[in-house]
């Protein structure tokens, strides 16, 4: 099955690791509008789009020796690289070797034995632009969340600057031939929603015929998503996409411990929950939902379960593909 998955972050990258299992056709679609970190350093430095989410999704869909993949994500500790990781130097190494990142990305793939392709969102020097519900607005990834928390205000709209961003030939191309198609997980406002501002995305979304999938998050976000719950999460897509990007929802039903949920209540994140309501209100949408135990806890982190919801897709899509009687 050929699956284009749009996103960012750890979600994005985690999702990937389980995906690669079921099919080697995949195209992950990484947001590019990072401005923090050592991604940020290197794109205000070089004039480079910014590394970091593509670097974690190289290495998730590698077939390399695990000391390889400790160097790659190895930051350094002291002197002028402090906080740089070596991965991120290294695409940026590649980048200027080859003059551009498309035919750069394809050379890492190949180095990298991807089981997939990384694909950024767009070429151009995008930054996001968040609009609050109180009239206030704020320029720059790294800040909104944040500002967000400091203003009380809540994020009514992001935008991308500049406003009409081009996506990839190969991106279009990939759209239309695929099977499945998944937002997320990841973070809303500033993982997910990116990738829909990008030019026509949403409408090439929304005409292809693949069944699309969102796979909501398992915790809100403080100062992107407080308070959300699984219904305002597809709201938000809706708002800044087309509703026919999204066919079904796979959302979490199971509760976690107090334990387990203590160390992100302590940082202002609660879970967020699928009920029988909000069911309801997206069934009367059109939009149907997948709810299970989608939890998978390591190290006192929480997160989705990509085996699971590999094997979900891949279910789907047998099913879908049955030859009629």
């Amino acid at each position: 099955m050929k699956i284009v998955v749009f996103g960012g972050g750890t979600g994005l990258s985690i999702l990937l690791r389980g995906l690669k299992k079921y099919t080697r056709e995949l195209s992950a679609v990484v947001t590019v509008a990072d401005n923090g970190g050592g991604s940020g350093v290197l794109r205000e430095d070089l004039g480079m789009l910014p590394p970091g989410d593509m670097r974690n999704c190289i290495i998730a869909l590698s077939d390399i020796e695990p000391s390889m993949i400790k160097l790659m994500q190895h930051r350094f500790k002291d002197g002028y690289l402090k906080g740089q990781s070596f991965g991120n130097l290294f695409i940026a190494a590649m980048y200027e070797i080859f003059g551009d990142y498309e035919h750069a990305l394809k050379e890492i793939g190949s180095i990298f034995r991807l089981s997939g392709k990384v694909l950024p969102m767009t070429l151009q020097d995008a930054q996001l632009k968040a609009l609050l519900n109180n009239g206030g607005y704020i320029l720059g990834e790294k800040d909104i969340p944040e500002f967000v928390s400091k203003s009380g205000a809540g994020i009514d709209k992001i935008s991308l600057v500049p406003e009409v961003c081009m996506p990839l030939e190969e991106t279009v191309r990939d759209i239309n031939e695929a099977d499945i198609i998944v937002l997320g997980p990841g973070s809303l406002y500033t993982s997910v929603i990116p990738n829909m501002l990008v030019h026509n995305i949403p409408k090439l979304i929304a005409e292809s015929g693949a069944t699309k999938f969102y796979i909501c998050n398992l915790m809100t976000q403080p100062g992107e998503t407080d308070h959300y719950n699984v219904y305002d999460h597809v709201s938000a897509i809706i708002k800044h996409s087309s509703r026919y990007v999204i066919d079904y929802v796979i959302a979490n039903d199971e509760l976690i411990s107090e334990s387990q949920i203590a160390n992100y209540k302590f940082k202002g994140a609660k879970q967020v929950l699928i009920d029988e309501n909000q069911v309801k209100k997206l069934e009367e949408m059109n939009i149907r939902v997948i709810s299970s135990n989608f939890v998978e806890i390591k190290n006192n982190y929480i997160r989705h379960n990509s085996d699971k919801i590999g094997q979900l897709l891949l279910n789907y899509t047998k099913e879908k593909i049955k030859p009629k009687e």
